[in-house]
Parts: structure tokens; C-alpha cells; sequence
């Protein structure tokens, strides 16, 4: 059998590997054949392990706030000859010599695309954009780890190198200790919801100009690494690569830029010029790798030179999922595979690594102190951006990984940085989120609800959107809310997104671009979608102003985001789409199940009213004028804090021109009074100063009810387009028949939440509920069973604790703050309700 051999640089010797070339696939094991003696099927079963390692790593360090890259690395060591493959079998079998090749070349096909991918989506206008005090930051972060780099490269390198060498081994000691990784950062930022916040963006913009200082550094390192014999070639390398670059600008983008020229606006990309460009990422990578520098940089240059736009956003998402989900972690587990941490055998040099992590650390928040106190930044903020600008990724590792292919950094020196890069970017989430807790002015604010606010002040509302699909409904809502001159209506609407492991740095930063600049993804163009159609709103109707924000957070923590912000703004309103959109058919179903638990969140912690809309389409029956739509608005009123913002809200809407309102008062017969005036089940001792008080309570909501309403049928007296009648029930079934023979005149029901508030007339309808955040009567409206042509807002009315009191519990004696109204429930994130008394 013909053998080819190659020779693979192993620790200092150089080990001969022998594999048959036809050895591609397997016959079978039936006929005898082990799989993993054949490089396909071990290729497979070596990504597969990759994968599922740091998957479950990801997994497992989750709750330690721990960024993906840690995982990835880890899940490397954790395969390599530090752990698993200290066992001789396991290493022999799963990861033998002569698959390294393989595998290396796979991981550095993936690390193209990937670095491809960053340079499509980095937007060098932020850049520019970046102030002195970035600049400065970014500088002053490098220089110091830079020369902490220096001193220990003569303890870590010896000092009888020469000196060329020498030079080659500072540099990259130094890039790899001086780098800040800019994606990595920005998810950091985003789970600890700093990213909107100063220290966030400018710690953002400082990594964003370490990120491109490295990326020249890095170049120049492989130039001096790669050609050590003479000066002059790392010379030619330099100019060589510098003309590759002014190639790209003036002939490549040129060219990239008449294809997107000949597809018209919203068409879809030739298929032609797709493959056309993702082969000039290879024949980029093949030119730079050829004059000296690594494929990885000509990769990245062409990535840069794509114009911002469709044509990036067509290119992420067809790559996207497939590199950074699964190509890319093989560019790590290579890096640790290639990290034996038993090479570090001295107890000196584990000494020496303590040093160098903590002064390493300690140097870059130094250089950031020395340059926040200059700007007269407080120390605490100083200390938390020199922390946050520690943190390691992708660039360090390539720094690494090639210092290691070019013998420039021996095992020992590899071990130690990876190890460094794993505790230094380990370390930074846990920290900051102990040490820096931004200081929240509480502003106490009474207009939390509609129903306090002025009639003839300004109406704060925030409004949050997934998607396009929410907007035309939302639109119909504000523009039917009468925003008038007395009374105009401020509108902040919140984009929400997931924060999710591909979510792509730029798109985190992307509230920092200029308007009318070109979107880099498919979330940034659904963005400006939404901006642009709310804008657009704004510019055709009197009295509203829009303010666009983003919120990107994981879902599970997404509530934390609007309720800070509807606190901030000081909102009397929040506005959030029901978890159900309904099909064509006229049912509903479920777009994400995560949405729903927003909601429940949203609903439990809101510091103001909450309505959640039920998006059936509200487009008015008849159009009066050119900006006014006339609407049939019904308020379905029980009794209860939420029926009376219910109310308040449908009286606000009655006063557009146009718009009718409908409102129709359940009233429990006397029947069904006496029938339901026993105790509720949890009370039953007769001396529990807690029955007064849920009696108390009950009297004095219907009072609270009859005056409102007395109120609201005097001063609409005289309004005709003002309907109010009174419906007399027995049980929940009459209720939901009477919901039912209401006509299909209305565009919009809206309807308390009734939440804690137990009445005759609807006994029943809670144990078949089916989304019981929408409450009884909310629950029946939005069923695929009724009227499938009247959207829905359920409206939950702010009656909790000011943030800076303290709730009582069920068990603890009943003393409750003034403004806490008796027997309210609290609900929870779970769904269930607990009461609060």
C-alpha cells in the first residue's frame, strides 16, 4: 500500500507520521474495519466530541456568567493532554498524530470564514466616531501590559536567545497580554446590562480600537515571526501586505460594489456573485498566507471591504450558524488540545504565572485609571473599565496558536498564556457584577397609571416590539389615544431582542450608528423597519414624539430591561404584544413560548400599568380624514384597580374625534350575592384581623368604582358617541353568553386584568383558563374560539410597592404601607398568583 509521510513539529522533536492516502473512508465494520482507523469517520466523531464538550460546558458555567469562549477553550484543554488525554488509549484513539492535520485544517477553514464574517460586520464608521477619551483609554490599556510583556519575556524566554528572536517573542508575549476581544466584551456588557450605559459604550469604543491596533500588531508579528533569517524579508512581507490592502479598496470593493448595483432593492443576491465572493475569501486567504502574513488576515481585509447592507446581511446569515456553531469551536479545542499544562513542571514558573496574570491585569486597569482620572471619571468606574478591557478572545488565540506554529512560544509559554486567558476573561463577569453597581437615582414619580395621570398633561407611554408584525396594530392603538395639544403622547418604543450565542457584537453596539446608515444584520434591518415606520407616525400625526431604543437581553431577564427603562422615562403605560399571533385562519397560536414568560415577568415587577395587546389588526372601520380613523372601542368593566384603568383608558380614547365607546358594567345579581359571601379558603380562624381587612377592602373598591363611574357617565354625558349600560349575571356562563352576543361592530375590547378581585359573575372561568396572566375575562377574548376580527387589551393597573419600601408577606402581621391597597395579589413569573396583605 502506497504511504505518504509527513512530518508534524511535536513538543522539540520532530515525529514522522505515516497514514495511507486512500484510507479516506470506511467498507463497513462488518467486513472488519475499525471507523477510526479511517480519517472521514474520525473527523466526524473528533467534531461531534468537540461540540457536545462545549455545549455541555457552556451549559454547566452559565450560571457563573461565564462568555462562550471559556468554554470553548476549556472544552480543548479538557479533551487535550492536560485531562482526557493524559490517558495514552484515549489519546491514541480519538486523537492520533495523523488526524491533526485534518483537523487543523478544518478548524483553520472555519477561523477564515469566521474572521471573514467579523470583518463583514464591523462598522469602521464607529471608529471615527469614538472620542478623545477612547482613544486615549484604548492606548493607555495597551502600553502598560505591553511593557509587563517585556519584562517577563526575559524571565519567561532566557536571555540567551537572539535577538531578532528575541524581538519576535516580545511581540507576541505582548499582543497576547495587550489585546482586548471586542465580541467577547460586548456579550459580557450585554448579559450584565451595562451596554447602554456610559462605562458600557465607552468601553466599547476603546475595544474596538485595541481590537484594530492588534490586528496590525498581529500582522507585523507573523512578518518578523515567519522570516526571522533576514530583516529585509519581514520588510517585503509588511509592503507586500500593505499593497494587498490598497488592492482590496481600490479594485475589489469597487467591483463588490457594481453587483450589488445590478440586484434591485429587495430582490435576493445572484447565486453567482454570492459563491463568487465566498471564493475570494479562500483566494484572499491563499494571497496573504502566500506573501508571508497568516490567511486569517487576508480573510478578515476582505471582509472589511464588503459595503455595509444587504449584500452583508445575505452573507451572515447563510454562514453564520454553520462556522460559529460548528467550525469555529474546533479553532479552539486545536488551541487546547495544544495546551499541556503538565509541561509547566516547576513550581517557579506557576509562581511566575500568578505574576504575570495579576500584573498583566492590574497593568491595563492602571494605564484606564490613569486616563479616568485625568477625565475626572469617579475611581469605581476607572477600576471597572481597566477590568472590563481585560477581557480575552478570538484575536489572543490566534496570536497564540500561530507564535506556537512558528516556534516562536515553546509549550511552556503556550500553556501559560492560554491559562491566562481563560482566568482573566473568567474572572471579569463574576467581578463586576459584584463590584460595580451603577448608581440608580431613584426618582419617585406619582404618574404611574392612566387613570392618575393629568388629562391635561403628557401621556408617557413605552411600547415593545419583537417584530414588524406588531407594529401596524400598535401604530392603530397610539394614533387612536387622542393625543391632542393639552395632552400630547410620548411614545418610547423598545425593539426587543435575544441575546443570543450568535448574536454578533455589532449588532449589540448598533444603537451607536448614524441614522440612515445601512443595517449589518437581519435584526438591525428589522430595527430600522420598526424606526422607520414609527418615525413615519410621528411625522404624519400632531402631538406625538417617538423615541426609538433596543433592549437586547436573554429573555429570561428581558423584564429587568423594560421595567428600568419605564422607570427612567417615567411612563404611565407599558404596552407589550400577547405571546399569540393569530393564523390565517382566524385562530391563534404561539410564535415563542418565551415571550410569554416577558409577560408573566413584566406583569409581576412593572412599576406602572401594564396592557397587553392581543393583535387581531385594529384598522378602524371608516376613515374620517386623512390622519383620522374611526374606531368602536368596548371596555368590558367588572370592578377592580385594573376594570378602572381599563376605563380611564377607553374614557381617554372616547375624546378622539370619531372613536365610540361602549361601555358595559357586569353587575352580580342578588342571587348569586348571597350565594358567594363565604370566607375565602385560607381563612378560617374568626379572631384573624385579616377578615376585616379583605371585607374592608371589598366595600371600599366598590366604592372606588362607584365614584369613577359616577365621574366618567357625568362628564360623557353630552357625548354621544358614549355608550354606557349595565348587564345583570348570575354565574360566569351568563357572562362569557353575554361577551358572546356583543356585535362584531368593534375594532378593540379592552378589559382589566382582574387580578385578585373574586366576583360572582365570574365563578368558573378561571379553572379552564388557559393564559391566566390575561386573567378570566382577557383569557376568553383572546381564545381561538371567539371573534376572531376584535384585537384585545388587557390592562393590569399599578397599585404595588414604591421601590424603595419593603412588602409585607401572607404570614407577617398586617401592618401595609398607605399606598398598598389591602388583599391586592401579586402575581409571579410563574403564572400563579400570591396573595399580599
Amino acid at each position: 500500500m502506497e504511504k505518504a509521510e509527513y512530518t508534524v513539529a511535536n513538543k522539540s522533536d520532530d515525529t514522522v507520521v505515516c497514514y495511507s492516502p486512500t484510507m479516506i473512508t470506511t467498507n463497513g465494520v462488518w467486513q472488519g474495519d475499525n471507523p477510526l482507523d479511517y480519517s472521514l469517520p474520525l473527523f466526524i466523531l473528533q467534531l461531534t466530541l468537540v461540540v457536545v464538550t462545549t455545549r455541555l460546558l457552556v451549559f454547566i458555567l452559565k450560571p457563573l456568567r461565564q462568555p462562550r469562549v471559556v468554554s470553548e477553550i476549556l472544552g480543548g484543554v479538557l479533551l487535550g493532554p492536560s485531562v482526557l488525554g493524559r490517558s495514552v488509549n484515549f489519546a491514541n484513539t480519538l486523537f492520533p498524530l495523523r488526524s491533526v492535520m485534518v483537523l487543523e485544517t478544518m478548524a483553520n477553514i472555519g477561523l477564515l470564514y469566521f474572521l471573514f464574517l467579523v470583518g463583514v460586520e464591523m462598522d469602521l464608521s464607529v471608529i471615527r466616531r469614538t472620542g478623545k477619551k477612547a482613544l486615549a483609554i484604548a492606548i493607555s490599556g495597551m502600553i502598560l501590559p505591553f511593557v509587563i510583556g517585556i519584562c517577563f519575556s526575559f524571565i519567561l524566554h532566557g536571555n540567551e536567545a537572539e535577538p531578532l528572536a528575541h524581538a519576535t517573542y516580545i511581540l507576541f508575549l505582548g499582543v497576547a497580554l495587550s489585546v482586548t476581544a471586542f465580541p467577547v466584551l460586548a456579550r459580557i456588557l450585554a448579559e450584565l446590562k451595562l451596554i447602554n450605559s456610559e462605562i458600557g459604550k465607552l468601553a466599547m469604543s476603546s475595544a474596538l480600537i485595541n481590537d484594530m491596533c492588534a490586528w496590525i500588531l498581529l500582522a507585523l508579528a507573523i512578518a518578523l515571526a515567519e522570516n526571522d533569517s533576514t530583516s529585509l524579508a519581514s520588510l517585503w512581507v509588511v509592503l507586500s501586505s500593505a499593497t494587498f490592502v490598497v488592492i482590496c479598496i481600490l479594485v475589489v470593493r469597487p467591483a463588490i460594489s457594481w453587483m450589488i448595483r445590478r440586484t434591485p432593492e429587495g430582490e435576493s443576491f445572484n447565486e453567482f456573485y454570492i459563491c463568487l465572493i465566498l471564493t475570494g475569501v479562500m483566494i484572499s486567504g491563499f494571497i496573504t498566507d502566500a506573501i508571508g502574513t497568516h490567511s486569517v488576515f487576508g480573510a478578515f481585509v476582505f471582509g472589511l471591504i464588503i459595503p455595509n447592507g444587504p449584500l452583508g446581511v445575505t452573507l451572515i446569515e447563510k454562514l453564520e450558524d454553520f462556522v460559529s456553531g460548528l467550525l469555529l469551536p474546533l479553532f479552539f479545542a486545536i488551541s487546547g488540545l495544544k495546551t499541556d499544562v503538565a509541561s509547566i513542571r516547576e513550581g517557579q514558573t506557576w509562581g511566575i504565572l500568578a505574576v504575570v496574570i495579576v500584573l498583566s491585569c492590574a497593568g491595563k486597569i492602571a494605564g484606564t485609571v490613569l486616563v479616568t482620572t485625568f477625565y475626572h471619571m469617579p475611581l469605581s468606574e476607572g477600576f471597572t473599565l481597566g477590568l472590563l478591557m481585560n477581557t480575552k478572545g478570538l484575536i489572543e488565540m490566534i496570536v497564540l496558536n500561530v507564535g506556537k506554529d512558528q516556534q516562536v512560544l515553546d509549550d511552556e509559554s503556550f500553556a501559560i498564556m492560554v491559562i491566562i486567558a481563560v482566568v482573566m476573561t473568567g474572572i471579569i463577569s463574576p467581578i463586576v457584577a459584584t463590584i460595580y453597581k451603577p448608581a440608580r437615582r431613584f426618582v419617585p414619580y406619582k404618574r404611574r397609571t392612566i387613570q392618575r395621570s393629568k388629562p391635561d398633561g403628557e401621556l408617557r407611554v413605552l411600547v415593545c416590539v419583537h417584530g414588524p408584525r406588531n407594529v401596524p396594530t400598535i401604530i392603530n392603538l397610539l394614533e387612536a389615544s387622542n393625543p391632542t395639544k393639552k395632552s400630547p403622547i410620548c411614545v418610547y418604543v423598545l425593539h426587543l431582542v435575544e441575546l443570543t450565542g450568535r448574536a454578533s457584537a455589532m449588532l449589540i453596539v448598533h444603537n451607536t450608528r448614524g441614522s440612515g446608515r445601512p443595517a449589518l444584520n437581519r435584526t438591525q434591518a428589522q430595527s430600522d423597519h420598526i424606526i422607520h415606520a414609527f418615525e413615519n407616525f410621528e411625522q404624519n400625526s400632531s402631538f406625538v414624539s417617538i423615541q426609538p431604543l433596543t433592549a437586547i437581553s436573554p429573555y429570561f431577564s428581558m423584564h429587568e430591561d423594560i421595567c428600568g427603562l419605564a422607570e427612567d422615562k417615567r411612563v404611565a403605560l407599558i404596552i407589550i404584544p400577547f405571546h399569540k399571533q393569530q393564523t390565517v385562519d382566524g385562530g391563534m397560536e404561539a410564535t415563542n413560548p418565551a415571550f410569554r414568560t416577558v409577560n408573566q415577568n413584566l406583569l409581576a415587577n412593572a412599576p406602572c400599568s401594564v396592557g397587553i395587546l392581543v393583535d387581531r389588526g385594529l384598522s378602524g372601520s371608516t376613515r374620517l380624514a386623512a390622519n383620522e380613523v374611526a374606531h368602536h372601542v368596548a371596555v368590558l368593566f367588572f370592578g377592580g384597580p385594573d376594570d378602572r384603568e381599563a376605563l380611564a383608558y377607553g374614557w381617554r380614547m372616547c375624546e378622539n374625534t370619531g372613536t365610540s365607546l361602549t361601555v358595559l358594567r357586569f353587575v352580580a345579581s342578588d342571587e348569586s350575592l348571597a350565594s358567594t359571601t363565604e370566607l375565602p379558603p385560607h381563612i378560617h380562624d374568626q379572631d384573624d384581623p385579616r377578615i376585616l381587612t379583605a371585607e374592608t377592602d371589598g366595600v371600599q373598591e366598590k366604592r372606588f368604582d362607584e365614584e369613577y363611574l359616577n365621574e366618567f357617565r357625568t362628564k360623557s354625558a353630552e357625548n354621544e358617541l358614549v355608550v354606557y349600560a349595565e348587564q345583570v349575571v348570575n354565574n360566569g356562563e351568563e357572562t362569557v353568553a353575554v361577551i358572546r352576543s356583543l356585535d362584531s361592530g368593534h375594532d378593540l375590547f379592552i378589559v382589566g386584568r382582574g387580578q385578585g378581585m373574586s366576583s360572582p359573575v365570574t365563578t368558573g372561568l378561571t379553572d379552564w383558563s388557559e393564559c391566566p396572566e390575561l386573567g378570566a375575562i382577557g383569557d376568553i377574548l383572546a381564545s381561538s374560539d371567539f371573534a376572531s376580527t376584535v384585537s384585545v387589551l388587557v390592562i393590569q393597573q399599578y397599585v404595588g410597592l414604591m421601590p424603595h419600601e419593603t412588602a409585607a408577606i401572607p404570614d407577617s402581621p398586617p401592618g401595609q404601607p398607605d399606598d398598598k391597597p389591602a388583599n391586592r395579589w401579586t402575581p409571579q413569573a410563574s403564572g400563579t398568583a400570591t396573595p399580599v396583605f
